[in-house]
C-alpha cells in the first residue's frame, strides 16, 4: 500500500476543506483511491499486530466520492439501473463468481474463488477467498468478510461509514453465520465462530457466555471459535419485566485440522438451527 501514500494527505486536505474537490488533483486522488479499492491494494480497515485498524483516510475518500460521482443509467440485460457508482467488473479475470441478480458495487474487492449468490456487496467491503455469500445476504460498506466464511442466506452485515473513524463490522476467516443473522455497529466476529439463524448482535447487545458455570457478558465482540445462538433474558422496565434479545455462547467449536468437519460437528454437537 506504500505506493498508495501519496494519496492520502490530499484525500485528508479535501476532508477539511471541501472546496478542494474542485482541484484536478484531489479529484485524482478521490478516484485513485476508489480503484485501489476495486483492485484490493487498497481496505478500509486491516488486521496490524492482531489488532483491527481502520484506514480512515479510505472511508473519507468513499465518502468524497460520493459527492464527486454523477447520477446515471446503467442497463445491464433486462435490469435498468439509476445510480452515483457503476457496477464491478472483469469478476471473469478475477476468478469469481456472481450469479445474477448479485451486484457488487465498484469500490469493492472480491478475492478470488469467492462466490456471490443473488445478494449484494457494497463500495469498500472486502470479501474472502473461497467466502460464499449467499442468496439475499448482504455485506454492507467497508465491511471485511475473511476467507472461506459462508453468509448464509438473508444475512444481513451492516455497513458503517460515517463517522470515518469508526470500525466496519468484520467477519474474520473460516467463520459460518446462519441465516438471517444481523451484525452491524462495528461487531467483530473473531475467527472460526459458528451462529445459529436469527442471531443479532449490534455493539451494545449482551453477549452472554453460558458454557461455563457462570455467565460471562461481552459486548461487541465473539470469541474466535465460539458456538452463538439466539437469546434473551429479563429486563426491569417502568411498565414491568420483559425479555430482551441477547446472543449465547453455548460452546466452542473443537480443534480440527479439517475446518469443515469441525463446522458440521459443531452444528450437529450444539443443534445449532443455520
Amino acid at each position: 500500500m506504500e505506493h498508495l501514500d501519496h494519496l492520502q494527505p490530499i484525500i485528508e486536505a479535501a476532508w477539511e476543506d471541501r472546496a478542494r474537490l474542485q482541484e484536478d488533483d484531489t479529484i485524482g486522488a478521490v478516484h485513485g483511491a476508489i480503484a485501489a479499492l476495486d483492485r484490493g491494494e487498497l481496505r478500509a480497515a486491516e488486521k496490524i499486530d492482531g489488532e483491527w485498524v481502520v484506514n480512515v483516510w479510505a472511508k473519507q475518500a468513499i465518502l468524497l466520492y460520493f459527492g464527486l460521482a454523477q447520477m446515471h443509467h446503467l442497463e445491464v440485460g433486462p435490469f435498468e439501473y439509476y445510480d452515483k457508482i457503476p457496477l464491478k467488473h472483469g469478476l471473469e479475470r478475477a476468478g469469481v463468481r456472481v450469479v445474477p441478480p448479485g451486484v457488487a458495487r465498484y469500490g469493492s474487492f472480491l478475492e478470488r474463488g469467492a462466490i456471490l449468490m443473488p445478494g449484494y456487496v457494497n463500495i469498500g467491503a472486502r470479501v474472502g477467498a473461497g467466502t460464499l455469500v449467499d442468496t439475499w445476504a448482504t455485506v454492507g460498506s467497508c465491511a471485511q468478510i475473511g476467507k472461506e466464511v459462508h453468509l448464509s442466506g438473508g444475512v444481513g452485515i451492516g455497513g458503517v461509514l460515517e463517522p470515518p473513524t469508526a470500525s466496519p463490522v468484520i467477519v474474520e476467516d473460516h467463520c459460518f453465520v446462519g441465516s438471517r443473522c444481523v451484525l452491524v455497529e462495528g461487531v467483530v466476529v473473531e475467527e472460526g465462530a459458528v451462529l445459529g439463524a436469527n442471531v443479532v448482535v449490534t455493539s451494545s447487545t449482551p453477549i452472554v457466555d453460558v458454557s461455563g458455570t457462570e455467565p460471562k457478558t461481552l459486548k461487541g465482540r465473539i470469541p474466535a471459535g465460539s458456538v452463538v445462538v439466539p437469546g434473551s433474558r429479563p429486563k426491569r422496565f417502568p411498565a414491568g419485566v420483559f425479555n430482551v434479545p441477547c446472543a449465547l455462547i453455548i460452546g466452542r467449536r473443537s480443534e480440527s485440522t479439517d475446518r469443515k468437519t469441525s463446522l458440521n460437528e459443531a452444528l450437529r454437537q450444539f443443534a445449532v438451527p443455520v
